[in-house]
Order: structure tokens, then C-alpha cells, then sequence
């Protein structure tokens, strides 16, 4: 049993782990996408629905949509993967309780799926099947 259990380990940890990567990147990238289609329309958006505290529209507009198309990068190569997480669980963050809190529309279970997984990625990092890993196995050899 703990033979299985050791392989199920050794080979499904680093499968779902990657899986958890691709399936966030695929959420926040296809919202960035969706942002630069349209940039007037989406500095609109910024403007008069979303109004995220403390930034000015277009600068949030900027940062969301940058992140949006970066961090899904990072996260699908597993290269500093913790690091391009933060700011997508920030963002889903602000998304459930900033923006919900003034529209109960953006208020969903989705952003806590999100919220998990990215914390998931947080805590338990990349995984065997990332750069990261493979950059820090180098190092660790050297």
C-alpha cells in the first residue's frame, strides 16, 4: 500500500499540480485577452463598474490587464511561479471583496476557486514539472 500511495505521490502530485497551473493561467490569460480587444471599452469598465480603490481607471486597466496576461505565462512555465500567483490571488481578492462588497454580481464561488487553487500553488509550489524545479534541482547539483 504505502508502494502505490509512494507512486500515486512520485507521479500524480506533480500531474495536478501542473493541471492547477493550467487551469488558472487558461482563467486570468482569456481575461486579459478579452481586455486588449477592446482597450477604450475596457478603461471604461475600469472607470465606471470595476473602480478599483486607490489606483486611478487606466492604471488599473494597465496593471489588470498586464498581469493578466503575464502571470499565466510564469504560471504555465512553473517559472517563479509563487511570485506570479500573488498578484492573480490579490486581484481575485479585490474581485470578491471589494468589488462584490459594491455589486453583489461580482460576488461567486468561482473567485474562491480561484482563491484555492492559487493559494494551493502558493503553499505547495510548482510542482516536478516546472522550471522552477528544474532550475533549483541545477543549483542545488552545482
Amino acid at each position: 500500500m504505502d508502494t502505490a500511495i509512494g507512486r500515486l505521490n512520485a507521479w500524480g502530485a506533480p500531474l495536478l499540480q501542473l493541471a492547477l497551473r493550467l487551469w488558472i493561467a487558461r482563467v486570468f490569460f482569456n481575461s486579459g485577452l478579452t481586455k486588449i480587444q477592446d482597450w477604450d471599452t475596457t478603461v471604461l469598465l475600469f472607470q465606471e463598474e470595476y473602480k478599483v480603490p486607490l489606483l486611478p481607471p487606466d492604471l488599473a486597466a494597465l496593471l489588470g490587464t498586464a498581469f493578466e496576461l503575464g502571470m499565466p505565462i510564469l504560471l504555465v512555465a512553473g517559472l517563479m511561479t509563487r511570485v506570479a500567483a500573488l498578484p492573480l490571488l490579490g486581484m481575485s481578492l479585490v474581485i470578491q471583496f471589494v468589488l462584490g462588497a459594491a455589486n453583489p454580481a461580482y460576488n461567486s464561488i468561482e473567485h474562491f476557486y480561484w482563491m484555492f487553487l492559487l493559494l494551493a500553488i502558493l503553499v505547495h509550489g510548482p510542482g516536478r514539472l516546472s522550471l522552477d524545479h528544474m532550475i533549483r534541482n541545477r543549483i542545488t547539483r552545482s
